[in-house]
C-alpha cells in the first residue's frame, strides 16, 4: 500500500497578499481559487510536484466557528505560532538570495544544522514560517 502526501495547508489572513508571495516570489502555480461562505481557498504548488497541493486557507475554516476562537486564531497568525511548511531546495543559499531581493521577511540566513542540512527561513505575509532546506553534500 502507497500512502502519499496529497495536500498541505497554511493558514492566511489576507488571500490578496500571500499569493502573490507563493506564485510571483516562491515560484508556485495558481492551480485553484475557491470561495465559500464569505472564505477563500488558493491551492498552489509546484511544477515539479504536480501531485502535492498546497491550500491557502482562512485562519478558522469553519462558518460557525465562535468569534472568540476565529480571534483566538488570528492572534496565534498575527504571532506566527501557526505552522508552515518546509521546501527543499538544491541550492538554499541561491533560493536565499532571490527571495530576500524580492522583499521576503528574513527569519534566518542559510547555516549548516546539525542534523545534516542547509537551511534558512522567511515569514510569508501572514506571519508563518517558511523555511527552504538542502541536503548537506558529502
Amino acid at each position: 500500500m502507497d500512502i502519499n502526501l496529497s495536500q498541505c495547508f497554511i493558514a492566511v489572513d489576507d488571500h490578496d497578499t500571500a499569493v502573490p508571495f507563493y506564485r510571483d516570489v516562491l515560484g508556485l502555480e495558481v492551480r485553484g481559487d475557491v470561495g465559500f461562505e464569505g472564505m477563500r481557498w488558493v491551492t498552489l504548488g509546484s511544477p515539479a510536484q504536480p501531485d502535492v497541493d498546497i491550500v491557502l486557507e482562512p485562519p478558522v475554516a469553519n462558518p460557525n466557528v465562535s468569534s472568540a476562537d476565529r480571534e483566538a486564531m488570528a492572534e496565534l497568525l498575527a504571532k506566527g505560532l501557526l505552522r508552515g511548511v518546509i521546501f527543499s531546495t538544491d541550492d538554499c543559499d541561491a533560493t536565499f538570495e532571490r527571495i530576500r531581493a524580492a522583499g521576503g521577511d528574513v527569519l534566518q540566513e542559510p547555516i549548516d544544522q546539525p542534523y545534516g542540512v542547509r537551511d534558512c527561513a522567511f515569514r510569508d505575509p501572514a506571519g508563518n514560517m517558511i523555511r527552504f532546506h538542502q541536503p548537506r553534500k558529502s
